[in-house]
């Protein structure tokens, strides 16, 4: 009888922790953060403490060559860089958020 009830527990543990563990589809909070910079319509406001390499690291990482003309204004860093062969004005907000126009 105790045998039984052992292996019934331990089935019902399994199968409950492993339901815990599986991704839920749209989380808003994933247990990794993805650490690329995401391309928004409109950056965020807001102190920016990411120095100039940073920056210039973070318009490489989302395609970005060429970057020029940086600067440091009202919280976002602004400049013009090649993607596609297209020039864009690119802005990084305090998030690490990149946006083009």
């Amino acid at each position: 009888m105790f045998r039984h009830f052992a292996a019934v527990s331990a089935a019902a543990l399994l199968a409950t922790g492993a339901g815990a563990q599986s991704p839920q589809a749209g989380s808003h909070n994933p247990a990794i953060k993805n650490g690329a910079p995401h391309a928004i319509a409109a950056p965020a406001k807001g102190a920016n403490s990411f120095t100039e390499s940073q920056a210039r690291g973070r318009f490489a990482k989302a395609g970005y060559t060429g970057v020029t003309k940086l600067t440091k204004h009202d919280g976002l860093w602004q400049g013009t860089a090649m993607k596609h062969g297209k020039r864009a004005t690119v802005m990084l907000d305090y998030k690490g958020n990149v946006t083009a126009r």
